[in-house]
């Protein structure tokens, strides 16, 4: 599966209430970043290994898209989009803190290995369908993490044009679309368990 993905395209801040919790300005446009495809790794319900020595890891749990053709201009979410994940953008967060003040580039804080883990890709229902219920992260059985698309500061159709436009989208690349608030640390043991509404779509234990 991880190994048919061209590219890994991300969105930040792009649920309001994510940006205020970390203090950060509410963009007027995508902000859009990249993951290397050696940062994704699939769940299947086993232990992950992420970095013990760099600080803090936070985990943000996001929608993901999976492209099906290529992008033409007037191209609808429903036409584009066959399938959906859910995954998530694992950031140092101590890391990434330092980099942002010095102006630098996110790749450090965000693109490290195993960094964007990603459930299995369920066929894509449309755009309107995904709204109806929630997405959640729970760690150790506790939500921390609850969020729907409706919240999104620029929804599905925004994001894909706007990528299309200014680096290409095509078969085999994939969006993460954003974290809502919630977004929290990691410590050695934790399992962190997707749902989609009442339905368990992966899962995974943490070794640091």
């Amino acid at each position: 599966m991880t190994a048919m993905i061209r590219n890994i395209y991300c969105v930040g801040r792009n649920y309001r209430a994510h940006a205020a919790e970390l203090g950060n300005d509410v963009p007027d446009q995508p902000m859009i970043f990249t993951k290397p495809t050696h940062a994704l790794v699939h769940m299947d319900g086993g232990s992950l290994s992420l970095p013990n020595d760099q600080g803090e890891i936070h985990y943000e749990t996001e929608l993901v898209l999976h492209i099906s053709k290529q992008y033409s201009e007037g191209i609808k979410v429903d036409e584009i989009v066959d399938q959906y994940a859910l995954g998530i953008d694992f950031t140092l967060r101590d890391v990434q803190n330092v980099i942002k003040k010095k102006g630098q580039p996110w790749l450090p804080a965000k693109g490290f290995l195993k960094s964007a883990p990603i459930t299995r890709f369920r066929p894509f229902p449309g755009a309107s369908e995904l709204t109806k219920s929630n997405f959640q992260l729970r760690q150790n059985g506790q939500v921390v993490q609850d969020g729907n698309i409706s919240h999104m500061i620029f929804d599905l159709q925004t994001i894909i044009d706007y990528i299309a436009k200014h680096y290409g989208l095509g078969p085999g690349d994939i969006i993460f679309t954003g974290t809502p608030e919630g977004v929290g640390p990691v410590q050695d043991g934790d399992r962190l368990e997707l749902h989609w509404g009442e339905e368990l779509f992966g899962a995974f234990s943490i070794h640091l």
